[in-house]
């Protein structure tokens, strides 16, 4: 069945929108603009204000959803939203689960490539896969670990190609390994994000619109309120704001006031991640999650390609093939793992030659079985030959 227009419209919407949330966010990680201090011209090293700003657009996911049910509450128009009983409290869990996994995965995008940032985030499924059997009882099958077999593979892969063969001059060494393990350490955060949001928030049937909408708000609330310790946390070389605070909120809003740019590439982040989670909900709901997993995994394409257009990344050597490669195996893992393309063949393979072998055994039939054949020996009105 070939999708509808508005099928088209919201996978195009999704991998745009997707694709622009990372790129927009290290966009503004490579900006400069004078802080608080009026001295010259720094990176803007605002991984914490950034997730706020994440949280915001998250927050409009919920006006959203109270805008649709409204809407179509006055037009008599069915819409499940299920039984609405739940606190919003609920939501807290899985906010602070998204809130550490963000930060975390924000740090590590100052620090490392945006290509390799969007490739590093497959690690979730494998995460996910173990704590699912740990703590949902889940048995996974064969695919499933075929898939996060091969998921590690490409990860070992563009770890190697950005540590080892990237050119000495392009980014510190230091701050590559780190942003890359801070990226994957992220992702067991935000695999228990999920086992959470599957063990306890199923059985409330919220909306996922709304859900997304109350992390968001949570999860801004919370960090907000975490920015102000984090105003006296001193934390040496690994910070490049005044004083080397783990995150500045004032020297932030300076730097954006300071710069136009920064200020486009913010808002680029909370608008895309906002449409971004709006779109992906509504493909899994119209089209299918496998759907939303495989556009999900083209992001990093282009993302890849768009760093390479500007001047981001160069591919060159076996650094540029040996990423290239990972990613290869990294999208053959996700969809050995979402059971797409490898498996639904070799079944149809297998049932092609199924259905093959039954045929040339009916035509057969008339041969083997006919009158006064052996077969029909065994098959006669006579009881005194057991019947097979």
């Amino acid at each position: 069945m070939s999708w509808t227009s508005y099928q088209y419209s919201l996978a195009v919407l999704m991998l745009v929108t997707g694709s622009i949330n990372t790129i927009s966010t290290k966009w503004a990680d490579l900006l400069t603009s004078p802080g608080r201090n009026g001295d010259d011209s720094r990176t803007f090293d605002h991984p914490f204000l950034q997730a706020c700003g994440m949280f915001l657009g998250e927050m409009a996911c919920l006006a959203t959803f109270k805008i649709i049910w409204a809407y179509k509450k006055r037009k008599e128009i069915p819409y499940d939203v299920g039984p609405q009983t739940f606190t919003p409290f609920v939501m807290m869990p899985p906010a602070l689960c998204d809130m550490c996994g963000t930060s975390i995965m924000y740090v590590g995008l100052t620090l490392t490539y945006a290509s390799s940032f969007q490739m590093l985030r497959g690690s979730v499924i494998i995460f996910t896969g173990l704590l699912s059997v740990a703590f949902l009882g889940r048995r996974l099958s064969f695919h499933h670990w075929v898939g996060m077999f091969l998921v590690l593979v490409g990860l070992a892969l563009v770890g190697v190609a950005d540590i080892v063969f990237k050119e000495e001059d392009s980014k510190d060494l230091n701050n590559i390994i780190t942003g890359d393990l801070l990226i994957i350490m992220a992702q067991v955060i935000t695999a228990i994000q999920m086992v959470i949001e599957e063990k306890f928030l199923s059985r409330h049937k919220i909306p996922a619109l709304q859900a997304v909408g109350w992390e968001g708000v949570f999860g801004f609330c919370v960090l907000s309120v975490l920015l102000v310790p984090f105003f006296y946390i001193h934390v040496g070389s690994l910070s490049t704001l005044p004083e080397h605070r783990l995150e500045d909120a004032i020297d932030g809003f300076i730097q954006l006031g300071n710069n136009k740019l920064l200020i486009v590439a913010t808002l680029g982040n909370m608008i895309s991640i906002a449409f971004f989670n709006f779109s992906g909900i509504s493909v899994t709901k119209e089209m299918s999650a496998t759907t939303r997993m495989v556009l999900d995994s083209l992001r990093t394409i282009v993302i890849w390609c768009f760093s390479l257009a500007v001047g981001w990344e160069d591919f060159s050597g076996i650094a540029g093939f040996l990423q290239l490669l990972g990613f290869v195996i990294l999208i053959s893992g996700t969809c050995f793992y979402n059971n797409v393309v490898f498996v639904p063949l070799y079944n149809h393979y297998k049932e092609r030659r199924s259905l093959k072998a039954v045929s040339v055994s009916d035509e057969k039939d008339p041969l083997i079985a006919g009158e006064g054949s052996i077969q029909n020996a065994y098959t006669t009105s006579d009881d005194r030959y057991p019947k097979i």
